[in-house]
């Protein structure tokens, strides 16, 4: 998944048929590292907290294909599939 500065906004390409637009709060900075990487920063803890929760929630990590938004360092968990039938 992709992400992309724009002047008040980020531009996700999230694997959805649209890009997702997220305005950036007055108080928050977020820059784009990579394209794959992105870091929130600003004064009030909470509000950071509560913007990263949110970017997340756009694609949450998948458990089968550890596909999705994740924070660094966040290990998950890989689930097995369904058993292939005969």
């Amino acid at each position: 998944y992709r992400a992309e500065q724009r002047k008040n906004s980020v531009l996700f390409t999230l694997g959805y048929s649209h890009p997702i637009e997220y305005p950036i709060p007055p108080g928050i900075n977020i820059t784009v590292d990579k394209q794959t990487r992105l870091a929130v920063s600003g004064v009030d803890r909470q509000q950071v907290g509560q913007i990263a929760a949110n970017i997340r929630a756009l694609r949450k990590p998948d458990p089968y294909k550890n596909k999705g938004i994740r924070y660094v360092g966040e290990v998950l968990k890989k689930k097995a599939g369904k058993a292939g039938g005969k």
